[in-house]
């Protein structure tokens, strides 16, 4: 019966996409299966092997700059892992292969773009807008697929210099794409979507009480050069309100993070200014969450274990790392008031997460180091086998100057009935305040 519902979803999705030009299969094929041909190595990495301050040099070409100098500075050590295939769900390759999306004049423009990767093709230094289509890609990526939950989610604000704990948040997070749908029904967006939403993002904070049923609630529109909408409910003042722009980067409860910072990345394309850097191979936060040493202390009722931290003040995940193919992706915020200079993204070649950035202030200088976990969805909850998923698992946003971490334990759920599309109203965030 599953695979009877499979074929019958790729079906209706083939049918979709009957008037668009196929992207070439060896393109696409390169795009996702980028190991197909073999896994990247370098001499003396191995899987076992401990990157730590004695031996960081050795490896520092794989390493990214401001990971490395943690590593040589003793703030962490890093064990590596064997690299491992992160196949994504058949439907968005298939999606991809049938797409023929392009650029439109201006930085935020997208044309002919119904579901998939938009730009399999791989990126071309001396094409000015090659970020621009990795961007894109990230944008309209796999992430959580149609939709998902992390359900709970656990944040702690950490002081590095004495390891305290200074505050713990329990949350749920919600995500929901409303277009450009692949797996879950209605393919390939909702009807009912008369404002032209891309894709929306709920948040409740469930404790410590002070902030209880704290919520956010976020919508994306398909249009990129139309600006997004927030609304905050704060539970002791009982009421909505809408957030202005600008507060999108601003310290979100208290946390080294900014709204804008959610999932690698929170913005509009538009927003930011792109530019490839180059290809390279470095090791990032990739494995199977049932292998890695896990804690049981949230004591969760179905038995669910989340990924532990340790290193300087408990500020790094546990987990192994994979040397993986990377492009670097550089945005530069349009905004001369924004409170950052630029990010530097290290976009995985295969998924298009995002599992490192490093975030530089307005002098230049890097500011923070953030890493999202990536999870095979196959060796992670039950549930979420077969999903095609590259599961976000845990973070670690470092602010470097100030020696402070927020750190965030996940379990993600790749369940649409946790998400019905009346969770992402703003009449929900006013019933639920209630």
């Amino acid at each position: 019966m599953k695979l009877f519902t499979k074929s019958i979803i790729a079906a209706g999705l083939a049918m979709t996409l009957a008037t668009a030009m196929a992207a070439g299969p060896k393109v696409v094929e390169k795009s996702f299966f980028p190991y197909k041909d073999g896994v990247p190595s370098f001499d003396g990495l191995t899987p076992g092997l401990v990157i730590n301050a004695a031996n960081a040099d050795q490896f520092q070409s794989v390493v990214d700059p401001v990971l490395f100098q943690q590593i040589k500075d003793g703030w962490v050590e890093i064990t590596v892992g064997e690299t491992t295939d992160f196949a994504l769900h058949p439907n968005y390759i298939a999606a991809t292969e049938a797409g023929d999306a392009s650029l439109g004049a201006t930085v935020g423009e997208i044309e002919n773009y119904v579901a998939g990767r938009p730009f399999p093709e791989e990126p071309d230094i001396n094409d000015p807008r090659a970020g621009e289509k990795l961007a894109w890609n990230y944008q309209y990526g796999y992430n959580w697929g149609d939709s998902a939950a992390i359900y709970p989610f656990y944040w702690r604000y950490r002081n590095m210099k004495s390891g305290k704990v200074e505050r713990q948040i329990k949350f749920n997070f919600h995500f929901l794409n409303w277009k450009h749908r692949v797996n879950q029904a209605p393919i390939p967006e909702f009807e009912n979507n008369p404002s032209g939403l891309f894709r929306s993002i709920y948040v409740q904070v469930l404790e410590p009480f002070d902030v209880r049923n704290t919520q956010l609630l976020i919508h994306r529109y398909a249009d990129d050069l139309k600006r997004d909408n927030a609304w905050l409910y704060l539970g002791f003042q009982r009421r909505v309100r809408r957030l202005a722009s600008g507060q999108v980067t601003d310290a979100f409860l208290g946390s080294d993070l900014m709204i804008e910072d959610f999932e690698g990345y929170n913005g509009r394309i538009s927003d930011m200014k792109w530019t490839y850097k180059g290809t390279k191979n470095i090791i990032l936060p990739f494995y199977y969450h049932n292998d890695q040493d896990l804690t049981a202390e949230y004591n969760d009722p179905d038995g669910y274990e989340f990924i532990d931290f340790e290193g300087k003040g408990d500020c790094y995940p546990k987990v192994t790392w994979q040397l993986r193919k990377v492009f670097v992706l550089e945005s530069e915020p349009v905004d001369p008031n924004h409170p950052i200079s630029k990010r530097v993204h290290y976009v995985d070649a295969q998924t298009f997460t995002l599992p490192r950035t490093v975030l530089y202030d307005r002098k230049g200088d890097p500011w923070k180091s953030w890493t999202i976990c990536q999870a095979n969805a196959d060796y992670h909850l039950e549930k979420n086998f077969g999903s095609g998923v590259s599961i976000d698992d845990c973070f670690s946003m470092v602010d470097l100057q100030a020696q402070h971490c927020t750190t965030g334990q996940f379990k993600g759920q790749v369940d649409p009935k946790l998400n019905p599309t009346s969770l992402f109203t703003v009449q929900h965030l006013r019933a639920k305040g209630r």
